[in-house]
């Protein structure tokens, strides 16, 4: 069996919602600057009449001379650039199974782009390699890497793109603890530029989850890199009484030595007055085994957050669950792809990854076009049944298509 083609296809179709999706965006590194803190929702979507919006998402496809197929995605139009141009002929007329062996190709002939767009579409094209290793093999892609480790894993719902006024958070937070979550994560929209008034902003949204959820939910709280060290301990102070499970990327990803500070005085390793309080977390914006090794060996972060799609896929996911395990640090995926990470995490003990991100309006985006999605029943993610990575597409959906090809 060799690989016969790689595709990159960008579908289009209508997904029917009747308010206004992205209601409230989260906080970003560049809002220091005002120019930029009033800007929109990050990541636009095109409306169609006042019921429906315009959904077009791309996926690359891995094809094989004997039938055997494999998808990944969604990704963007940078990502399939660089498959299509760069990476699709190393791929041919290769061993689709041998998952290390096209991995390594990739990242050694891609040697500049260790981090960034090129490593998130070798993250595509492994995911990809993988539901076509589980299709063959006429398994999910969990069994191949040594699981199920368990029945069901309890997901934790993250409220991006939600509004932050009160009597709406007050709404969601509860719809959401009805859903049967023992978690929630949310983005204050304020930050070190926006002084007391946005420090009291995002002191009511937690107040306001506490109140709404009671004691025994978790509430996680998600800077997006937007603070710096004061301004996180000073938050750290003010949040305390609310008792947040954990602070998330407080500050830009190539400052591990904040992240060690930042943890050392308001986290469970820490010795200082506002130790024993709160974890940090971090690593969505990492890349690779390497990466995230320097996270760990910096004693960065409590809770590692790489995401499949990004850091390397779920060949390079399996090095770095070894990493964390090595330094008795939790692993719980970004929720940028729930069916990678619900495959990856079943495969996984539940002490290292304990939980699964379900970004609600993301997922309902992400995986629109899929066949068979992954959402959480009662709070919890039972193992998925289909072979691969259950990445079949949904005909009924598509309205049009097409191959991205740019020579």
């Amino acid at each position: 069996m060799k690989i016969s083609a790689v595709r990159c296809v960008e579908y289009t179709g209508t997904m029917d919602h009747q308010n206004v999706f992205w209601e409230e965006r989260l906080i970003r590194p560049v809002d220091i600057y005002p120019q930029f803190r009033e800007e929109g929702p990050s990541w636009p979507l095109e409306r169609v009449g006042t019921d429906a919006y315009r959904l077009t998402e791309a996926f690359v496809h891995i094809e094989t001379d004997d039938g055997a197929s494999g998808t990944g995605g969604s990704i963007t139009r940078e990502q399939a650039y660089l498959i299509e141009r760069n990476m699709a002929p190393l791929l041919l007329d290769q061993d689709p199974l041998a998952t290390e062996r096209l991995w390594d190709i990739l990242y050694r002939y891609c040697v500049h782009g260790r981090k960034g767009v090129e490593m998130q579409a070798i993250s595509a094209l492994d995911c990809a390699l993988w539901d076509l290793k589980g299709r063959h093999f006429g398994v999910p892609v969990y069994v191949l890497l040594g699981g199920p480790a368990r029945d069901a894993i309890p997901a934790y719902a993250s409220a991006l793109g939600y509004s932050l006024e009160p009597d709406r958070v007050r709404e969601r937070a509860a719809d959401i603890v009805r859903q049967g979550y023992t978690g929630t994560k949310w983005f204050p929209r304020h930050g070190p530029t926006d002084g007391i008034e946005g420090m009291r902003r995002n002191v009511e949204l937690v107040a306001t989850l506490r109140e709404t959820v009671g004691p025994d939910v978790d509430i996680m709280v998600d800077a997006w890199m937007s603070w710096d060290v004061p301004y996180t301990l000073r938050m750290a102070d003010l949040l305390a009484e609310y008792g947040p499970h954990w602070l998330e990327e407080p500050v830009l990803p190539d400052k591990p030595e904040s992240y060690a500070e930042i943890r050392q005085r308001i986290g469970y390793g820490g010795a200082g007055p506002r130790a024993g309080r709160i974890l940090v977390a971090g690593g969505e914006h990492e890349y690779t085994r390497w990466g995230i090794h320097g996270l760990l060996r910096a004693g960065a972060v409590d809770v590692c957050q790489p995401d499949t799609y990004w850091a390397g896929g779920i060949s390079e996911m399996l090095k770095i669950a070894a990493l964390a395990g090595a330094y008795d640090v939790q692993l719980i995926p970004h929720g940028h792809s729930v069916p990678a990470n619900a495959h990856f995490s079943f495969a996984q003990p539940p002490t290292l990854v304990p939980l699964l991100e379900y970004l609600i309006k993301w997922n309902a985006l992400r995986q629109w076009f899929l066949k068979y999605p992954v959402h959480p029943a009662d709070g919890v993610v039972t193992p998925p049944q289909r072979p691969g990575l259950g990445m079949e597409l949904d005909e009924d959906k598509i309205e049009s298509r097409q191959e991205l090809r740019f020579t």
